[in-house]
């Protein structure tokens, strides 16, 4: 079955019953054989990042699959690596449903999800569980009901445990779905979560011998200034990368629409071009120090090669896949392949 048609029938389903639903069936096809004779293969211009060697340079951007459970279906769409995540000490129910909708016109889609996933040890078993052997992200949070200045210790809780599995970790203080999570990124308080946090990259290098990067997740509701103090505190405190960015509270584009004032992240089309400008302000401010992941609206082969051409290293995608499928990983490649 072509994806326009797929989605068309899935997208007669409330969104998050078509979300889990194509998740499993993934699974299904991938576990019987039947995902790769129906998804092209892809191949890339590998680009080295971090450290890490990446086969090409698009990624899935954490939340698609919070708890690493399909991974192995999900590396069959081409992808260059995969973040799995939010995934916290404990596991949590997220916020009540309804809490994911898709504004169809507006190639968008607004979440209040919460963090929604099975906990650390669940993803543990995940991550040793799977078959694919490149690079995979996780994307590590708070409770929702552990205390603001408690926060570093649910963060350090999740980095020790999935150290050992992880390509690299991302610290995502910029969801807008928890309660006082992005807080977290400025100020003070940025500064000592980061240096718990780099001392426990420290001990767990040294347990391990393996050195693992650790990148930031920004939100895109921030002046020009406050990036370039968020950037300052990055590089000052020695992160490996910074992804920008979460979704955005603004509503701008949407306005009128049936789901316009739904709580939550603004993710997809509306969210480009500012995501888009984020990553330009940020690659100055870090001056090529270390590298940007760009993530945010990225719909089409030329919203990635914006991205790029903004200074960053990488780009993720998530919406984009909603509305367009996996074909949009192989036009995104193919793109990056012939800009080279």
């Amino acid at each position: 079955m072509s994806y326009p048609l797929a989605r068309k029938l899935l997208f007669r389903l409330p969104a998050e019953t078509s979300h889990d639903l194509s998740l499993k069936a993934l699974k299904l096809a991938n576990a019987t054989g039947i995902l790769p004779l129906m998804v092209p293969s892809v191949s890339g211009k590998p680009v080295e990042v971090m450290g890490l060697k990446f086969p090409n340079a698009v990624g899935l951007a954490a939340g698609l699959d919070k708890n690493g459970d399909y991974i192995d279906g999900l590396a069959q769409f081409g992808f260059g690596f995969i973040e799995v995540g939010t995934v916290t000490p404990r596991a949590q129910s997220g916020n009540p449903k309804p809490r994911l909708f898709r504004l169809e016109e507006k190639d968008a889609i607004i979440n209040r999800m919460g963090f929604n996933n099975e906990g650390v040890e669940h993803m543990v078993q995940r991550l040793r569980s799977k078959k694919f052997q490149g690079i995979v992200g996780v994307n590590v949070g708070k409770n929702k009901d552990t205390p603001a200045e408690e926060a570093a210790s649910d963060y350090v809780t999740c980095i020790r445990r999935v150290y050992e599995y992880a390509s690299y970790i991302t610290i995502n203080i910029s969801s807008p779905n928890t309660p006082g999570l992005r807080a977290l990124q400025f100020g003070q308080s940025l500064k000592t979560m980061l240096q718990e946090i780099k001392e426990c990259q420290a001990e767990c290098h040294a347990q391990f011998g393996r050195y693992v990067p650790f990148v930031v997740k920004i939100a895109p509701d921030m002046s020009d200034d406050e990036i370039k103090m968020v950037a300052a505190t990055i590089l000052e405190f020695g992160m490996d990368g910074v992804i920008a960015t979460n979704t955005t509270l603004s509503r701008e584009g949407v306005e009128g629409n049936e789901y316009g004032k739904e709580q939550g992240g603004l993710s997809g089309a509306p969210l480009t071009k500012r995501s888009t400008h984020v990553v330009k302000v940020l690659c100055e401010a870090v001056e090529g120090k270390i590298p940007v992941i760009a993530s945010g609206g990225v719909m089409t082969a030329n919203d990635a090669m914006e991205k790029i051409a903004a200074g960053a290293s990488l780009v993720q995608v998530y919406s984009g896949l909603i509305y367009r499928g996996p074909a949009l990983v192989r036009e995104i490649v193919e793109a990056m392949a012939k800009s080279s």
